[in-house]
């Protein structure tokens, strides 16, 4: 379930309330409505067989139930219940959660003290997790996802607490606390993550993550969290080609080759492609110098749905994108929502907020002769995301090289 889409819950919900919802919601799933049609299809796991053997009021209130975050009908309504008396587990619980995630540390000082078993109390969401899971700000409830400013202050209280530092919870397969905030941009833009994930090792978290659970260096790095991933490399967690590539450790990379320049036969060409784009995204020079000596054919290969000048774009790398288009990168490949490398550049310049400056990326693009689609000036035109400054000077970039109105 992508807890991005879950529905919040009022302090004091109403079950009769909920009881109604669904039957509305059968009503109007029968009258063909178009948005309760779309909420059917993305919450219910079997909606296709519903346009045939029909939707139940047992469908809708599953609907519901999902839409929230819980597994079943019953498990909701036994949790509704439970929030319409303040001295439940159920009460006390979500009381504590929202303590944790606005920062509240004398509440939660003081629930703590009420009720020691907090710590070790988990959700009845499908993701299960505890309180320090929702520290990482990640894989719980979307609305949920926030990181205060005192946020290590907060993990610390609940560690001290007996918060087992390695528990494991449903987010993401097998989350732990660690992996959550190395892999979440909310503690990152809060200024918290390293101190955050600093904390969490001190007091004997695994590098690697739940055993038989995900890489969480690998992870962090498909994620964007460049800072995570290299104080985990710096820590000592473990490194495959894929995380050595995207941390920039040539030396690890090196021993994935024979002596002849042939990838081992033991590592997988997955994990060397994946390792191949995250040095791309992350400027990781020498490491894709060496990696396109050995396997030039990584240059093209799109089985990810992006080659690594689409990666480098991303990251806002120019000199990656200089290296890569002088070993003949191609520039007209399109990425799997269509785009070219202009087109993901012009989308990245006019949407995204994350500080980098794409426009750069544009001009060495248009300088090695990146195709302008017709229209382009137009669409840009169009956008309100980015700032004045940046339109006008992506517009300029594109008439300079010939773009017309």
């Amino acid at each position: 379930m992508n807890t991005i889409d879950l529905t919040p819950l009022p302090a004091r919900p109403s079950l009769a309330q909920y009881r109604k919802q669904a039957k509305e919601l059968l009503k109007a799933y029968k009258d063909g409505d178009a948005a309760v049609l779309e909420r059917v299809k993305k919450f219910h796991p079997r909606s296709k067989d519903l346009e045939s053997a029909g939707c139940a009021l047992a469908d809708a209130q599953w609907v519901l139930a999902l839409e929230h975050g819980f597994e079943s009908w019953p498990k909701f309504v036994k949790h509704l219940e439970a929030m319409l008396k303040d001295s439940s587990p159920a009460s006390r619980f979500e009381q504590a959660v929202e303590a944790v995630i606005s920062g509240d540390l004398a509440t939660l000082q003081r629930l703590l003290k009420e009720d020691p078993s907090l710590v070790q109390t988990r959700s009845p969401r499908v993701h299960g997790a505890m309180l320090l899971h929702y520290v990482g700000a990640n894989g719980v409830e979307n609305y949920r996802q926030k990181t205060p400013l005192n946020a290590v202050e907060i993990a610390r209280t609940l560690l001290d607490a007996g918060a087992e530092v390695d528990a494991e919870c449903g987010a993401y397969g097998k989350g732990t606390a660690l992996g959550l905030v190395a892999t979440s941009a909310h503690p990152r833009d809060a200024g918290v993550q390293i101190p955050l994930m600093e904390l969490l090792i001190e007091r004997g978290a695994s590098l690697e993550g739940a055993p038989g659970g995900w890489s969480i260096l690998t992870s962090a790095l498909a994620n964007g969290r460049k800072a995570a991933a290299e104080y985990l490399a710096e820590l000592g967690a473990s490194l495959d080609v894929e995380g050595a590539a995207g941390v920039g450790r040539l030396d690890e990379v090196r021993t994935c080759f024979d002596s002849d320049g042939r990838l081992k036969p033991e590592v997988p060409e997955m994990k060397l492609l994946r390792g191949f784009l995250w040095a791309c995204e992350y400027g990781r020079q020498r490491v894709i110098e060496f990696l396109l000596d050995r396997r030039p054919d990584l240059m093209r290969d799109v089985s990810t749905g992006m080659t690594g000048l689409h990666w480098a774009i991303v990251g806002g790398e120019v000199e990656t994108m200089r290296l890569l288009i002088g070993r003949g990168a191609p520039l007209e490949v399109e990425n799997q929502y269509g785009g070219t490398a202009l087109n993901q550049a012009l989308w990245f310049a006019m949407t995204a907020k994350n500080g980098i400056d794409y426009a750069a990326t544009i001009d060495v693009l248009l300088a090695a002769g990146s195709l302008i689609e017709p229209g382009s000036l137009g669409w840009i035109e169009r956008q309100e995301g980015a700032s004045q400054a940046t339109r006008e000077r992506v517009l300029a970039s594109l008439r300079r090289f010939g773009a017309e109105s």
